[in-house]
């Protein structure tokens, strides 16, 4: 098979210009969003990931609202701080101008200012993600993977998130989790750090998968002892074991690498 790079918007290289620690963040982030693609759970222009500026407490990376996934570089991303400010901003061919998501910058800064130690945020819409979001019965815990989710939280729908009112009621809706189900809209993640947010959205959309397609065959379906679904839910949490994503990562780069080396710029 033939791998063609993927055409990227060109901006000037930030490399220069910012800390290792933040070059690297910035790397890895446009990583992650390159993966979110590659796996199919972009949407187009929408959604957003955002990382934890390293050393900058009220600060983090987050996509311009323009370009899509496979578009986006190390150097295309907007920093802001938590009331929204623009701190470090590319130059764009063209003239073009891109700002920040109003939905995505709400729903980060509150996890960001709420919680100091998530590193990383992703918030997608995928057709699995969305269809269970729907569900009264929410994310079974009837798979292995799943019961990594046993858990999981929910936030009940109540518009599109533009009101700076909403972030205290999503932030005590994740509560101590690193997963949430937003109600009639999307999946949520978030993790110390992005491999560890990335490996946990990847779980979750393929638990969504699993029980969409189980649903489907209109049958019935195996329940899990309680006592089973609760073993297995604690030997998935990283105070058990490593953190996820550790493993992963080095690989998913090296992939992205054959793919389009890129996302490095």
């Amino acid at each position: 098979m033939t791998v063609h790079a993927l055409k990227t918007s060109k901006v000037a290289n930030l490399r220069s210009n910012v800390s290792p620690e933040e070059w690297q963040a910035r790397v890895d982030l446009a990583a992650c969003y390159r993966l979110i693609d590659l796996y199919g759970m972009s949407d187009l222009i929408a959604n957003h990931i955002s990382v934890r500026v390293p050393g900058e407490h009220d600060a983090f990376l987050i996509n311009a609202y323009g370009l899509l996934y496979e578009e986006i570089t190390a150097s295309s991303l907007l920093k802001i701080d938590h009331e929204g400010n623009i701190l470090a901003k590319p130059e764009f061919n063209g003239g073009l101008e891109y700002g920040v998501n109003r939905a995505g910058f709400v729903i980060h800064s509150a996890i960001h200012m709420a919680k100091p130690d998530v590193g990383c945020v992703i918030h997608t819409h995928t057709w699995p993600g969305m269809a269970v979001s729907t569900m009264e019965c929410g994310l079974l815990p009837n798979t292995q993977t799943s019961m990594r989710f046993a858990r999981i939280s929910y936030h009940d729908f109540d518009g599109v998130v533009l009101d700076l009112a909403a972030r205290d009621a999503l932030v005590a809706s994740l509560g101590d989790n690193n997963a949430m189900i937003l109600r009639n809209h999307g999946l949520l993640t978030t993790g110390a750090t992005i491999p560890e947010a990335f490996n946990a959205m990847h779980r979750l959309e393929l638990s969504c998968k699993t029980q969409i397609a189980a649903m489907s065959c209109n049958t019935k379906l195996i329940d899990v002892p309680a006592e089973v679904v609760e073993a297995t839910y604690v030997n998935y949490q990283p105070k058990t074991r490593r953190p996820f994503g550790l493993l992963d990562w080095p690989a998913l780069l090296r992939k992205l690498d054959r793919i389009d080396p890129g996302f490095r710029d």
